[in-house]
């Protein structure tokens, strides 16, 4: 019985201190507990996730992400604190007036229907030490959001082609838009405890884990990219130039390794997130080739057994079709195919093309990838125009087709078919992702015979010999093969009289091309327009650097004596 009572006197006693305590802490220290209640509250937040990395081949970045914060407030807390505004406006970097006008549909709201919203934005994209400062004034109604803000190594250099992405970190343009569904992370989401300013005070639990964005590996080369980009932007200066675009491949892969534009912008400036600084020339725009479309409809010539590199021509000029007249520069008189090729006759492709059926021409044009995407999927690509034969005009609009005016191409179709020169007449598929394995042969297709596309390399290198339009593309200790193009601009249905596009397409070494370069300046005005005085030089410039950056074995060891390069500075695979 003593045992029994002295238990339940101490329950009594310990009911009663509970009791007495619940009574004071509601009665007497309820300020306590309600401050406490006020400044936690549960809450579940997002976890940003940054975007994938952009890599070239070798894992150098292109694109990153760096963590950024952004101010936001809830206005109708901090509408309360006007006579904070000055001094958060002063940490903001913007004036007093600058902010209320931020806040200004809420002081409206509040007027009207005494709504207000829960969150605006007060400054996006701070480095994290800038915003601890603003969140160090403690003002009530101002939190940091931590997000991610796309950053460029190579700032213009690589502008054209990666594009960028808006402040909300989606792509808009270039290649960012085209995988943003696969560059773009998803969210996580956490619960935790924030205090009454918006503060973390506790992780509660991970409810979902952030997955960041996935990696992009492309085929470039950063430092192709550099080579070609430097010569490129000089020649754009120097011939006063309205834009410029420069691509090189990959002849066994179809990779791409460098494609690069100007003018440029840097897109880590926003205020240069300009379309005409940003443009991807090299997809976006279609234009007449001129002579570099020469050596395809020589090649038809030579596929169908009809003519031969030593076949005579007569390229007296001008030679009259119809009503119309087809000029070259220079009268060459007899010469045969080879140096038609050499001199880029008109009159002599002309000749040439019209001896075989223009169906066979068109459909040789279509095999090539003309008038058709290169299958890139890069925003804003034009396909060019190659109408059906039928719709040529008759021979004068078969001619034209063979030394390239009516019809027009991008430069990526361009780049495409002289790689199928340079693989021995094999199509292959180009790609601006890395090739981790090698290429699906039924990806390939043959366009015309090994015997063929070597006879036209042939041609194509004595076309850059001292005899040819291309002796400025000469790279010291190599063999090159390539074609220079003129070409008259149309405006507005009419060709330009003093309006020009100078193109060259080459590849190298040219006894067994391993690249291929396509190189066109829009507009030069510096005195001069062919292609051979503009456009090649760039071709010579880039790939003296390339060559050695990749140590492809030289082929041409007497051109390096008579440069002065040591055959101790040619480097071996």
């Amino acid at each position: 019985m003593t045992r029994t009572g002295l238990v339940l006197g101490l329950m009594s006693m310990a009911a009663t201190g509970m009791v007495a305590r619940a009574a004071y802490l509601q009665l007497i220290h309820k300020d306590f507990l309600q401050s406490q209640g006020d400044e936690r509250f549960l809450r579940v937040v997002e976890v940003p996730a940054h975007r994938g990395m952009i890599v070239d081949r070798n894992g150098e970045p292109l694109a990153v992400s760096s963590p950024v914060d952004s101010i936001w407030a809830e206005p109708q807390d901090l509408l309360e604190q006007r006579a904070q505004w000055p001094q958060l406006a002063v940490a903001l970097g913007m004036t007093t007036a600058e902010l209320e006008k931020k806040l200004a549909p809420d002081l409206e709201r509040q007027q009207a229907e005494k709504k207000l919203r829960r969150f605006v934005y007060l400054r996006r994209h701070l480095a994290p030490n800038e915003a601890q400062r603003i969140l160090q004034l403690d003002i009530p109604g101002v939190y940091a959001q931590r997000e991610y803000r796309r950053y460029y190594p190579d700032a213009e250099v690589t502008s054209h082609l990666l594009g960028f992405t808006d402040i909300d970190d989606k792509g808009q343009e270039g290649l960012e838009k085209v995988f943003d569904d696969q560059l773009r992370g998803i969210p996580g989401q956490k619960r935790v405890i924030k205090d009454r300013l918006g503060r973390i005070v506790q992780d509660v639990e991970s409810i979902r884990p952030p997955q960041p964005g996935q990696k992009l590996t492309l085929s470039i080369d950063r430092r192709l990219q550099y080579q070609a980009y430097r010569a490129l932007k000089a020649a754009f200066i120097k011939n006063s130039a309205s834009a410029g675009s420069a691509v090189i491949v990959d002849v066994k892969t179809g990779e791409i390794l460098a494609m690069v534009n100007q003018p440029a912008g840097n897109p880590n400036n926003r205020e240069e997130l300009k379309s005409e600084l940003l443009r991807n020339h090299a997809v976006t725009d279609a234009y007449e080739p001129g002579s570099t479309i020469k050596p395809f409809s020589i090649s038809m010539a030579l596929e169908s057994g009809k003519w031969t590199p030593t076949t005579p021509v007569d390229a007296r000029g001008p030679f009259r079709i119809g009503r119309n007249l087809v000029r070259d520069v220079h009268s060459y008189g007899l010469i045969d195919v080879t140096r038609v090729i050499i001199k880029s006759s008109n009159i002599g492709t002309s000749k040439i093309a019209l001896s075989l059926p223009a169906e066979q021409l068109w459909k040789f044009y279509k095999d090539l990838g003309f008038g058709a995407l290169t299958g890139l999927g890069l925003v804003g690509e034009q396909p060019g125009v190659l109408r059906h034969f039928k719709k040529w005009g008759g021979e004068i609009g078969h001619a034209n087709h063979s030394f390239g005016y009516g019809l027009s191409v991008n430069m990526m179709q361009l780049a495409q078919a002289y790689t199928t020169l340079a693989a021995d007449g094999v199509r292959r598929p180009l790609t601006l992702l890395k090739r981790e394995e090698p290429l699906d042969p039924a990806q390939e297709k043959r366009v015309i015979s090994a015997k063929t596309a070597g006879q036209m390399r042939v041609m194509l290198e004595q076309a850059t010999s001292s005899q040819g339009t291309g002796a400025k593309a000469t790279v010291p200790g190599y063999r090159v093969a390539g074609k220079t193009g003129t070409s008259h601009k149309s405006i507005g249905g009419h060709y330009a009289s003093n309006r020009y596009l100078s193109l060259f397409a080459g590849m190298v070494p040219a006894s067994a091309p391993r690249l291929v370069m396509v190189i066109i300046i829009d507009e030069p005005k510096g005195g001069v327009y062919y292609g051979g005085a503009v456009a090649a030089p760039v071709f010579g410039a880039t790939m003296g650097g390339v060559l050695r950056i990749l140590n492809i074995t030289p082929d041409d060891m007497p051109s390096m004596k008579l440069a002065g390069v040591a055959p101790t500075e040619a480097k071996k695979p």
